[in-house]
């Protein structure tokens, strides 16, 4: 299909195994889904930063999901260790994605506070990624998810370096942008993303945010509710409750 047609029709995908049309091929084929309606849905993901242990899972989950490459340095989402010590210094670092391996040592006496922070693209709702890409390949759906028309994309580069979150990068074999993407493919289907399915904690919450009794919604009002940047005015849809300051 052409493009006008991918977009008219892209909320009625559903994965099947294979690959078709150009979107997150790394996630199977795409097939029409009739039943599904862009129109009806906004999707968001809420993290509780006091439930997240870094176990890894979600890390874990989203490279079998998705197909990410292998090598370590490749993710669509990842979680990030803030260690905040009573001289006011914070140390910050990736964890490592076999799940109860610790990253570094630190002496607990020196530690004031310490957290995990997982992080993915935000979804935002208006997103830069979106303005800056030459030939379209990167476009938001009615449904509030960001998408890669990965047959379009040129490999520029443009979309990750404006993506004030870091949450893009090249793919090292196909030559082309790639980011998380709500695990669409499953969205379609009803089914959560494959991080929030996993996490053994329940930090992270994804839900419908046009549907008020929706997990996210009890989150979000539950509460204090931040996001990352917020000064860009990007609007992101990844919300964080006990977000500490010195997170960005």
């Amino acid at each position: 299909m052409d493009r006008r047609d991918f977009l008219k029709n892209i909320g009625l995908v559903i994965t099947c195994g294979g690959v078709v049309g150009g979107l997150s091929a790394e996630a199977g084929a795409l097939i029409i889904n009739k039943e599904y309606d862009t129109a009806k849905h906004y999707y968001g993901m809420g993290i509780d930063i006091d439930k997240c242990i870094g176990c890894g899972r979600c890390m874990q989950a989203c490279k079998t999901e998705n197909d990410v490459p292998s090598v370590p340095f490749f993710f669509r989402t990842w979680v990030e260790r803030y260690v905040i010590k009573t001289d006011k210094s914070v140390n910050v670092n990736n964890i490592n994605m076999n799940v109860g391996e610790q990253t570094e040592a630190f002496v607990e006496k020196d530690a004031l506070r310490s957290f995990f922070v997982p992080k993915l693209c935000n979804q935002c709702d208006h997103p830069p990624c979106v303005q800056v890409c030459p030939v379209g390949a990167t476009f938001k759906t009615a449904d509030g998810v960001v998408l890669m028309d990965t047959k379009r994309c040129i490999g520029c580069r443009y979309c990750i370096q404006a993506c004030p979150y870091g949450a893009r990068y090249l793919h090292p074999h196909r030559k082309v942008a790639d980011k998380c993407n709500f695990c669409y493919h499953r969205l379609v289907k009803g089914l959560l993303p494959a991080c929030v399915e996993v996490c053994p904690k329940q930090a992270r919450i994804f839900g419908d945010m046009k549907s008020i009794a929706s997990p996210l919604g009890r989150f979000m009002r539950m509460n204090k509710i931040h996001v990352l940047k917020p000064g860009l005015n990007t609007d992101p849809k990844v919300y964080y409750a006990n977000l500490d300051g010195e997170v960005n």
